[in-house]
């Protein structure tokens, strides 16, 4: 018999805009405050924990899960491990706890992300030894062959939004309505519950709390977006406007065997049911929540009709849209509360957030199933299906 793994506490940090709030913070300083909360919130003995299984994309040269944990003040004996699936990393953190519980291989896990796109490190060519050269910079991961094509992410939107012929204006309404429903989401504190307040140091001796989404712009107009020019290609439709940002934030969930759940007396928000990943050509990585969703629906023995909300990542809104071209979703039951078009996208944290904001929604309307799927750079799609218990 397989064990549940269920997911007993989640939350995350407000989300900063890159050189923003959290510009000068490392990113394990907040992967380490949203460890401890989760944690504190359920009364969970540290020394229960298995594993802690964090996603990083950009600052993860020491192992930064680790690093998160000994921050957390988690004792020494518990270990840790960085999950880069690029922006699929926070959620395959989940899904990777999930199996290991599934797998009889433990009962407690941390899982989650933390990524600092401010304090994202330049990447220099190989240099010959004692070179007069002046080092050249990469722009960019490489995240495809050449031979298949590595395009930059707003190139692929681009491609997606030719290929299935998205207008500009449909990016640009779906963006609008994007702020319209974070900012309605904020102004009825719906994620104060989720939020972890960070204390950040200002100057000597003082110090601020920083505990709101800093990256929505609520007063976001069709007319405003409409002046924006095309960030990625001379003529094209994808502008910063209609398309997510750089980010800094970290999220964490305590993953449990339903067992243990019971055994400790605590209520599980939901139930992992099932995830799946799936590859796609790399110049149209944003279409990969398609082949995801269909496997992880076929898993579950559901269809799309049974899912009552729907978390999918705003990498771009050209992104989105093409997605919804394929699976014709009920657009009613899609990000309710605002993407990552408004709210930002903190590439690795970002699976784990949409974790947070989905679980806690499925709380609050009382509803059976919830999905989350993303795209990922280099061609790969992630979908995992939730489910109240």
């Amino acid at each position: 018999m397989i064990n549940e793994a269920v997911i007993v506490s989640a939350v995350r940090s407000p989300i900063g805009r890159a050189g923003g709030a959290l510009g000068k913070i490392p990113p394990e300083y907040y992967g380490a405050e949203v460890i401890k909360e989760a944690i504190k919130r359920v009364g969970l003995d540290p020394n229960e924990i298995e594993d802690v299984l964090f996603g990083n994309c950009l600052n993860a040269g020491g192992n930064i899960a680790r690093l998160c944990a000994l921050q957390a003040g988690l004792p020494v004996e518990i270990s840790g491990v960085t999950i880069d699936r690029q922006c699929g990393s926070g959620l395959n953190a989940v899904n990777s706890a999930a199996q290991a519980i599934m797998a009889g291989m433990g009962d407690v896990f941390i899982a989650g992300g933390t990524e600092s796109c401010s304090l994202k490190p330049y990447i220099m060519e190989h240099m010959e030894f004692f070179s007069k050269t002046l080092p050249q910079f990469r722009s960019g991961f490489q995240l495809s062959t050449n031979e298949i094509g590595n395009p930059p992410m707003g190139i692929t939107a681009e491609n997606l939004a030719e290929k299935y012929q998205i207008s500009r204006l449909e990016q640009d309404e779906f963006s609008v309505y994007s702020q319209q429903k974070m900012g309605k989401a904020m102004e009825t504190g719906l994620f104060k519950s989720q939020i972890v307040p960070l204390t950040i140091p200002v100057g000597k001796n003082k110090s601020l709390v920083f505990d709101t989404d800093e990256h929505p712009r609520p007063q976001t107009t069709l007319e405003g977006l409409g002046k924006l020019s095309p960030a990625f290609k001379a003529n094209g439709t994808v502008t910063a406007g209609n398309s997510s940002g750089l980010n800094d934030a970290a999220a964490a969930v305590v993953v449990m065997s339903a067992e243990k759940a019971k055994g400790l007396g605590l209520k599980p928000l939901a139930k992992i049911r099932t995830f799946a990943y799936a590859g796609v050509d790399p110049n149209i990585m944003g279409i990969g929540p398609v082949p995801a969703t269909k496997k992880a629906l076929a898993k579950a023995g559901l269809s799309l009709e049974d899912i009552d909300l729907i978390e999918l990542n705003e990498a771009f809104a050209a992104q989105v849209l093409a997605v919804d071209r394929e699976l014709h979703f009920n657009m009613d039951k899609v990000n309710v509360n605002g993407g990552a078009i408004a709210h930002g996208h903190p590439i690795a944290a970002t699976g784990a957030i949409l974790t947070a904001k989905l679980v806690h929604e499925m709380k609050r309307r009382d509803v059976q199933f919830g999905l989350i799927t993303a795209c990922i750079g280099g061609g790969q799609g992630v979908a995992t299906i939730f489910e109240r218990v």
